[in-house]
């Protein structure tokens, strides 16, 4: 998986409208200068995200973009896809249990690069643009329980 500038620009937006989820339609202008995004590039990532109708637009003087679904429902996964293809390293999940079901000297490579697909999806599919805006998931797991460790430690004296 490789995220484009493109695609990175998109996922900037789309938390720029989050940020403001509450306010109403945005205007493409200043999306661009919150996000510190070209206003020609953003509009023609903006109309992709409404052809896949991920965001709203709304005429008239108080007019812009808006988000159409909550941001606490909006997966990184589905702007990445929109905007760049499969999660995969190579292909996609599908193209790789295939070239892993042929067998082959090359078998057990697909097999990796299935499980970092794999990862790469869980990770994204379950962080939210809101996760993000909120300032990213909790991480959990050895260097969590170290620093909790270490604070422990601290206030025991231990």
């Amino acid at each position: 998986m490789k995220i484009s500038q493109k695609g990175l620009y998109a996922l900037q937006a789309t938390m720029t409208l989050a940020r403001r989820h509450d306010q109403g339609a945005i205007k493409i202008r200043e999306i661009a200068a919150e996000s510190d995004l070209p206003e020609k590039f953003l509009e023609l990532i903006l109309l992709e995200l409404k052809n896949a109708r991920i965001v709203d637009s709304v005429r008239g003087a108080h007019g812009g973009y808006r988000l159409r679904r909550d941001p606490a429902q909006l997966p990184l996964s589905d702007i990445i896809r929109l905007i760049d293809g499969p999660l995969a390293p190579m292909g996609d999940a599908e193209q790789l249990r295939g070239l892993i079901a042929k067998g082959g000297d090359h078998r057990a490579l697909y097999a990796v690069f299935l499980e970092v697909r794999d990862a790469a999806a869980k990770i994204l599919e379950n962080t939210t643009i809101a996760d993000i805006v909120r300032g990213g998931k909790v991480k959990k797991g050895a260097a969590g329980k170290s620093a909790a460790g270490a604070e422990k430690k601290k206030a025991t004296g231990v």
